[in-house]
């Protein structure tokens, strides 16, 4: 039985009067006794005796008002309860990054977002690239970022901004006080790598190649920082995006080499697709367009 049904019922009941009810609920008093009469029927037996003023309500109709009483009281509830779920998801904005976005990077976007959407807040999860894909894609996200974006039957993937990729080497390295590098120089020198099933080792690799360069790689990670650490130790180099070594570059643990030869890594935002968007998110992905 619908809900509008029993919501007219039960003011019928209450108020003891067809004609009350029809008004309670927007309907003419021909359409709200016929309504009574199609429950009636269905049912199986007599709701109302008509035949008083005010009408009687029936044993059966007591019981009938009594059950749309507990449901439309339930409906009410949940409804509440929806409300205030969706309170809370405008009040926060989720987001998964890959590790290499960085925190640095978070923190300036949302600090950006903060002056705009004051009592706002961002939740940030830091995931390898597969898992941001199946966050977007099952809903435990608004938005994704991760690099060499591709749509997918689930999520939609957009442009967000591409980043210079520079030779990376601690200070104590041969390379060190060189402003530009060839990529031909790189040939045999020990090499920290990211782990060969993410994109931005195979495009490294594929780069490489590319200029017939072959290096040892005796270490490999699955994040940036990771691999900083490994290059302040090591006598080695690695091929990273240069705003992940501002501040590293900045401190002198460092040194960011130009290669003479560009190369770039595409960062990317997904949305699950027909995904309606809070206006919280809105705001967020706007701050991403304009930091791009």
């Amino acid at each position: 039985m619908d809900l509008d049904w029993l919501q007219l019922f039960k003011d019928i009941a209450h108020t003891r009067s067809i004609s009350r009810g029809a008004v309670m609920n927007g309907l003419t008093q021909s359409a709200a006794s016929q309504a009574v009469q199609e429950m009636e029927r269905r049912l199986g037996v007599q709701l109302l005796d008509r035949s008083s003023r005010p009408l009687n309500v029936l044993p059966a109709g007591q019981l009938l008002y009594e059950f749309a009483r507990d449901v439309l009281r339930r409906r009410q509830d949940l409804m509440a309860q929806l409300e205030e779920l969706k309170s809370e998801r405008n009040n926060v904005v989720r987001v998964a990054a890959i590790y290499s976005v960085g925190l640095s990077e978070m923190t300036r976007l949302e600090e950006e977002f903060r002056r705009r959407m004051p009592g706002v807040r961002i939740e940030v999860s830091y995931l390898r690239p597969e898992k941001v894909y199946d966050a977007v894609a099952e809903d435990r996200v608004d938005l994704g970022l991760v690099s060499y974006p591709s749509s997918t039957r689930e999520v939609t993937a957009t442009p967000w901004r591409e980043e210079p990729m520079v030779a990376a080497c601690n200070p104590r390295h041969r390379f060190a006080r060189r402003k530009s590098i060839r990529v031909a120089e790189l040939s045999g020198e020990t090499f920290i790598g990211f782990d060969e099933d993410l994109p931005i080792s195979r495009e490294i690799e594929r780069f490489l190649k590319e200029h017939g360069v072959r290096v040892q790689v005796p270490l490999r990670f699955d994040n940036i920082q990771s691999m900083k650490e490994a290059l302040r130790i090591e006598p080695a180099v690695s091929i990273l995006p240069l705003p992940m070594l501002a501040s590293d570059v900045a401190e002198g643990r460092l040194v960011a080499i130009r290669l003479e030869e560009p190369l770039t890594r595409p960062l990317g935002v997904l949305q699950r697709r027909k995904k309606v968007l809070t206006a919280a998110a809105r705001v967020f992905l706007d701050v991403l367009r304009l930091a791009a």
